[in-house]
Formats: structure tokens, sequence, C-alpha cells
């Protein structure tokens, strides 16, 4: 059994210590979380009706749409479902821009998502899985280099969410040259890039999406597409999987919270179930050190 690494408390931290730590591919751990959660009788709500409504692993709150997609439940239920993400979504962002004040300005608030169902054994397809460690990829349609920024919250009140991780994204490409070879797509095309076809497609989807706000999912990037090629090998190759190297777990007890760069911090969720996720995406340009991004690694490196 691989042993539990215990995570420093940066509740009492500093702004320029908690994005130092952010961007050096570290996990902003908070022992309870700093901020207020959603009432009582709200999570009872979340862990006990949403499950009986879905099977699928996220039911997430689209503020762009102010909806929730792919959610087919009674009115009450997504009436009140939508309520409480939207107010969770809202509790997040007014915490983040009062701790990392500097990471915010153009940011885009993303999803924000509660896991109603327990991770391991699902016996999922590859890709689909949260089980196999990773790097996120691909934040509705297109990152192009913007940072994945997610604050996590156990909100199961007995049971922790447990983790894996193979450590920073930057190391392991340097551990696995397969992970490289997958980013470059074995094509003639090296680098990241855009040219002229990749910048009208994204022109296309931003008049599109003026209309139908989800569109911007079909929205992509010479990077992104890399970092999903990384993303997709991490999953699906044996190699990668059955490689212990860096490995190491990690427990979130009941309560706790984090904060993570998930594009350049790999993870995987070995257990768990009942977590509520919001994602936003940080300008590259916020950051304070660019050059330890996924993208100057693989600009670098491809």
């Amino acid at each position: 059994m691989t042993a539990s690494i215990q995570l420093p408390d940066y509740s009492d931290a500093s702004p320029a210590r908690i994005v130092d730590a952010l961007e050096d591919s570290q996990i902003v751990y908070f022992e309870r979380c700093p901020l207020e959660l959603p009432l009582a009788e709200d999570l009872d709500f979340l862990r006990e009706e949403l499950p009986l409504q879905t099977r699928i692993k996220n039911v997430s709150y689209h503020p762009e749409s102010g909806s929730i997609p792919r959610f087919d439940a009674p009115e009450p239920v997504r009436i009140r479902a939508t309520a409480i993400l939207k107010e969770h979504s809202r509790a997040v962002t007014r915490y983040l821009e009062r701790i990392v004040p500097d990471l915010t300005p153009g940011w885009t608030v993303g999803t924000c998502s509660f896991r109603p169902l327990e991770e391991e054994g699902r016996a999922l397809k590859p890709r689909s899985s949260n089980e196999i460690v990773h790097v996120d990829a691909g934040a509705y349609g297109a990152t192009r280099g913007d940072r994945i920024l997610r604050f996590f919250v156990n909100v199961n009140p007995a049971v922790d969410r447990v983790w894996g991780t193979k450590g920073a994204f930057s190391a392991l490409l340097e551990r696995h040259p397969e992970l490289l070879a997958a980013a470059g797509g074995g094509g003639s095309r090296r680098g990241i890039d855009e040219d002229l076809r990749d910048r009208g497609y994204r022109r296309l989807i931003a008049v599109l999406s003026r209309i139908f706000p989800l569109l911007k999912v079909l929205d992509s990037s010479p990077y992104d597409r890399a970092m999903r090629r990384v993303h997709n090998h991490m999953k699906e190759s044996e190699a990668f999987r059955r490689d212990s190297s860096g490995y190491r777990e990690l427990r979130f007890p009941p309560f706790s919270a984090w904060l993570v760069m998930t594009d350049s911090v790999s993870h995987s969720v070995i257990s768990g179930r009942h977590a509520l996720v919001t994602t936003i995406l940080v300008p590259l340009r916020n950051c304070r050190r660019p050059e330890l991004s996924p993208y100057h690694v693989l600009e670098r490196a491809l």
C-alpha cells in the first residue's frame, strides 16, 4: 500500500505564497473549507437526491447558460440544484478574488459541479475514468495556454476523498518521453502555434457561441489538442498506468478543501463520493511564473 502524503495547511498563507505554490504544481490544501458552504439541508439534498436522478459523474452548473445541461430530473429538483451550485460558484469566486487577486483579471468562471457517485470501481472506459492518473486538458473546448484552476471541497460528512498523483507535468515529460511524442501527434507539424486555419475556426466558434453559448466547447487550438493527446495517452497506455515512479496518494478528509492547477498536477480519484468542484480558467498573462506552465513547457520541448 502506498503511504498517504500529508499536505501543509494554507489557511493563513499570503496571496503570494498561494500563487507561487499553485504555479509550482503544488496542492493548496485547507484543513477546513475556508468559505461558507451550502446549508446543511442543501448538502443533504445534493447527497441524497441527485444520485437518484442521474448516472453521470458530474452534475454541472454552466454559468454561461445558467443551467445544468443533460440533467433530466423533475423541475423542482433541477431548480434547487441549479440554485445551490450557482451560489456555491459565487462563494468560491468571491473567496478567490480575495486570496489570489492577481490571478483574477480577465478570468473565465467555468462550471460548478457536484460529484454524486462513488469514484472507485465504476468500470468505465479509460478516457471516462477519474481513477486513472491524468492531467486536465481542453476545458470548455480550448484554453490556448490559460491555466485550469480548480477548487475542490469534500462534502462527504464521513469519508475521505483519496487522490493519486505522479507529480507535475514537467517531471512527467522528463520521466516519460512517450508523453512528449503523444503531444507531438506523430505528424509533420511541430509546435503549438496557431496557423490561419486555427484562427479562422476560432473566429467562427466565437460568432456561433454568441447565439448558442455551449458551442464554445467545440473550440480548439494546437496546444489544447496536444494536451488532449497527452491526457488520452496517460489514461489509455497500460505501460504508463503500470509505472509507479513518482506515485503517491493524498487523503482529503470530510469538509476539507484544496485548490490546484489541474493542467500541471497529475491526479486521479481513487475513491470518494460527494464533492463540489469549481473550475476557472486563469489567463496565462496573469501568472507570476508563466515559464512553469504546460504551455511554455511544451513550447520549449516541441
